[in-house]
């Protein structure tokens, strides 16, 4: 009876936990979708990461979504995202967004959250680099300051 009643709890926190996070999903896909709508593009999802972290020290975790857009309007244009979604009544809210990465800009090649920041492996255009390809790598970072994102510093590294 005891083995029966463990199963059952861990099948019911299980399917709670699963169905959070189908939610959060689906949340953070709707989000994207309209956007990319509204872009006249479409997301780029196998670049798509997410990480968790807690930005305002308010001791809960905000999510943090790094997206792709691309082909706006036909284009071979592409912009890279940061959102940051906050948990309102058990639900993924957008707190605010920013420009991280573009095509003519520089390129994104990681995200990692901690330390109260959002921090940026990022790839930048040198004299010489085609548009496809940027060379120099860099690091940069944003804080959360109210409800918009920050960018703290950036650092270039020679070729």
């Amino acid at each position: 009876m005891m083995k029966f009643m463990l199963l059952l709890t861990f099948s019911l926190f299980w399917t709670a936990a699963v169905s959070a996070q189908d939610k959060d999903a689906s949340a953070i896909d709707s989000y994207i979708a309209r956007q990319a709508r509204q872009e006249r593009g479409e997301e780029y999802k196998d670049a798509r990461k997410i990480a968790t972290g807690d930005l305002n020290n308010d001791k809960t975790p905000e999510t943090v979504v790094l997206y792709t857009i691309e082909s706006q309007g036909g284009s071979n244009n592409y912009i890279q995202y940061i959102a940051v979604f906050i948990r309102r009544n058990g639900n993924l809210t957008l707190l605010t967004r920013t420009e991280a990465g573009s095509k003519t800009g520089r390129a994104v090649e990681s995200m990692a959250v901690g330390n109260q920041a959002i921090e940026l492996d990022t790839l930048d255009y040198g004299p010489q680099d085609p548009s496809c390809c940027p060379t120099i790598k860099g690091k940069t970072k944003y804080i959360l300051v109210g409800r918009r994102l920050r960018e703290q510093h950036l650092r270039a590294n020679k070729k």
